[in-house]
């Protein structure tokens, strides 16, 4: 169970380029990351090269989706000051630990992964029969990894990447952190940390190693981060020395469950430009109101006299985000009662959409017109994350005798 203290680690998360933004991804993503920006160190990243493992064959829309959806990011408030954000493609440090992890994992771990067959089933029009997509999954793992992300947030659909991840990762750590004098080194790295706080490891990594005491361990990790005269070198000796194993290289990393997203589509189903049943950040207004206007509500209430069910009809689901409980109230009474009539009942949806999108649409209008700056922010973001990717890599080839004299 190698990993690294929560309380100090790194925030991973990507999203394939898709062109513009909807409130689907508002809701679901974007809000965490906004929270999450401000607690951890985020890295926030362009999955370009994910999006060619189902749509290699077309890949010219690429290059634009990527800047819709990077100012998409910096307008609802991703801020390049509190979170490194990049493109995948632009970092090819990922491509190298991608390859070298293919190397150790074995091939059953790929296909067992859930996501694999299911994507397979939906997208039965594409030839999906490549490495690309079979390793999806395990350049994911080389995305999270080489930050080495003590934290990812997930739905519960994507746990088991995270798990993937964390088994290639033990399987690593395994294979390459058993150092020549490995002990020794981890023991000249405890004292390090002074006489009383090298007595306290001893005994916590006693009571763990002995007795399984879980809060022991936890206080040890955090003793470890507090350590300021050790390198980080010798506090990943003493993580593997502390649990049993050898040098941690890659800490696993822990599936962060974000909320489940429930914004609808217009439909009623989940928002997703598959159905077409989006509203974009960016859509003019008159577009959002006209779509929330002529969206279908309870088939059963034919005319306006007629009594309806808020539970048969989807704008009754945009009311449990966007309303209070005295609108929720008024919508439930009316509806069932046929005091108001479904024109009515959309209208206070209608202005909380439009009130939420239009700060998001004028910072995009403003960075629109900069793309030069939305492209400096990105490079510089690329160069920040590249700087740790190096680092990584470092340490990767070393404990892979590829560093050659």
């Amino acid at each position: 169970m190698n990993t690294v203290s929560p309380q100090n680690s790194r925030v991973i998360s990507g999203m394939r380029p898709t062109g513009r933004l909807h409130l689907g991804h508002y809701h679901g993503v974007l809000k965490n990351w906004l929270e999450l920006q401000h607690e951890y160190e985020c890295f926030f990243f362009v999955a370009d090269w994910h999006a060619l493992t189902t749509h290699y064959d077309d890949p010219t829309r690429i290059p634009e989706s990527i800047w819709d959806m990077v100012v998409d990011w910096l307008a609802v408030g991703i801020n390049p000051g509190s979170a490194t954000l990049f493109v995948q493609s632009r970092v090819p440090e990922h491509a190298e630990l991608h390859l070298l992890l293919s190397m150790i994992t074995p091939l059953g771990w790929l296909e067992r992964v859930p996501s694999y067959k299911d994507q397979q089933e939906k997208l039965k029009e594409k030839d999906l029969a490549t490495y690309g997509f079979l390793g999806y999954p395990l350049l994911q793992s080389a995305d999270i990894l080489m930050y080495k992300g003590g934290q990812v947030p997930v739905g519960e659909d994507q746990v088991a990447h995270v798990e993937l991840t964390r088994e290639i990762a033990r399987r690593f750590n395994h294979l390459f952190g058993r150092e020549p004098g490995f002990e020794e080194r981890a023991e000249q790295a405890r004292r390090k940390m002074g006489k009383k706080n090298a007595k306290l490891f001893s005994k916590l990594r006693t009571r763990y190693r002995e007795q399984g005491d879980q809060e022991a361990l936890e206080v040890a990790h955090a003793l470890l981060e507090s350590q300021g005269n050790i390198t980080i070198s010798d506090r990943e000796r003493l993580f593997g020395y502390l649990e049993g194993g050898g040098r941690v290289i890659l800490p696993e990393p822990r599936p962060l469950l974000s909320k489940a997203s429930k914004m609808p589509g217009l439909d009623g189903q989940k928002m997703s430009k598959s159905y077409g049943n989006t509203i974009a950040l960016r859509d003019e207004p008159l577009v959002v109101e006209q779509s929330l206007r002529t969206m279908p509500t309870d088939t059963q209430r034919v005319r306006r006299t007629d009594p309806g069910d808020p539970e048969r009809c989807p704008v009754w689901q945009l009311h449990q985000i966007y309303s209070d409980e005295d609108i929720k109230s008024w919508v439930q009474e009316g509806c069932r009662s046929a005091g108001i009539g479904c024109v009515d009942c959309k209208q206070p949806i209608i202005d909380a959409v439009l009130g939420e999108l239009r700060p998001i649409q004028e910072r995009a209008r403003e960075l629109e017109q900069q793309p030069d700056l939305v492209r400096n922010l990105i490079n510089d973001g690329c160069e920040a994350a590249r700087d740790v990717a190096r680092e990584t890599m470092e340490e990767v080839r070393l404990a892979m005798s590829l560093v050659f004299p």
